[in-house]
């Protein structure tokens, strides 16, 4: 018996059938990707210079070939990223794949994601890109490092309290928005995601308005680094670690963010009422028994933190 790398169930094939009807209804089968982790690095670097999707982790553009069952790997129009395995960093694309279903389990909108396997074996990471409407039409996305002025080289150089600025002077909801913020704040402390600087924030513009995009480049940074590590990639409060309960609540919900009392206890409620199934999707996920550890033990320190 297999375990389905979507979905997580037990299957016959590589696969389930809820696996592939999850990708698109007309699946009945998916193939492996025709590259290699170590071709697809290479073809992430080659392909760099002509794609819009950059970064420190490879990524290559794709759309999703029905007839043939299979990601075909495309230089434009592409509908989907896909990441492979890393040279350095072990399983980020099995990190990054049961972080964002944590994610998506209290309610923080993700876009539709999984994994593949390539023609080595190895799985690579897939996640729809969220800013395509119809067959050719590009929603219009600015991430935070466009809105304030800042690169690739100073994204870090940033405090969560100007970003909370920006999110007032660009968002057409500012509120609603910040709410969804401080949940998906609270969520990346918690799983140890301390990479989540300027640019893997973005805001989206449709249906005539402005608000934060579906999550993305969720993952539990912290394990793969090492525990010595800092716990955001942007200050607050003027620090970016030892964070305690009275920082993350009453700073930054109450007098940041000017959250009430009740929006912020519901938040807490609703991540509180998810950790059953995030140390039961750990356990099932494709992480090695070594990374499933660390990342519960992680994830246990920071409840506790929190008193959740």
């Amino acid at each position: 018996m297999n375990k389905c790398p979507i979905t997580y169930e037990n299957c016959e094939g590589k696969y389930s059938l809820n696996g592939l009807k999850y990708i698109s209804r007309y699946l009945t089968d998916l193939n492996d990707l025709n590259y290699s982790a170590e071709e697809q690095r290479h073809e992430a670097a080659k392909r760099a210079t002509r794609m819009s999707i950059q970064g420190v982790q490879p990524k290559l553009s794709a759309i999703l070939n029905i007839k043939q069952s299979k990601f075909d790997i495309v230089d434009i129009k592409g509908k989907y990223i896909i990441k492979p395995q890393h040279y350095a960093y072990p399983q980020l694309p099995e990190n990054e794949d049961v972080t964002m279903k944590m994610a998506s389990k209290c309610g923080i909108d993700t876009p539709m994601h999984g994994m593949v396997y390539s023609k080595d074996g190895t799985l690579s990471y897939f996640i729809k890109r969220y800013d395509r409407a119809g067959r050719s039409d590009k929603l219009h996305v600015e991430d935070f490092a466009q809105l304030a002025g800042e690169t690739r080289e100073t994204k870090y150089n940033f405090s969560v309290e100007r970003l909370i600025n920006l999110i007032d002077d660009n968002c057409t909801f500012p509120q609603i928005e910040k709410i969804k913020f401080y949940k998906r704040f609270l969520f990346n402390f918690l799983t140890g995601n301390e990479d989540m600087h300027l640019k893997n924030y973005s805001i989206i513009s449709q249906n005539d308005k402005i608000e934060l995009c579906p999550a993305y480049d969720f993952l539990n940074s912290s394990i793969v680094l090492g525990k010595d590590v800092e716990e955001t990639a942007l200050a607050l409060k003027g620090k970016k670690k030892n964070m305690t309960k009275n920082i993350l609540i009453e700073y930054l919900g109450l007098e940041r963010l000017k959250l009430n009392q009740t929006v912020i206890d519901k938040t807490l409620k609703e991540l509180q009422s998810t950790i059953p199934s995030w140390f039961e999707l750990i356990d099932s996920s494709f992480l090695s028994q070594n990374l499933k550890d660390d990342y519960k033990e992680l994830l246990g320190k920071r409840i506790k933190l929190l008193e959740l």
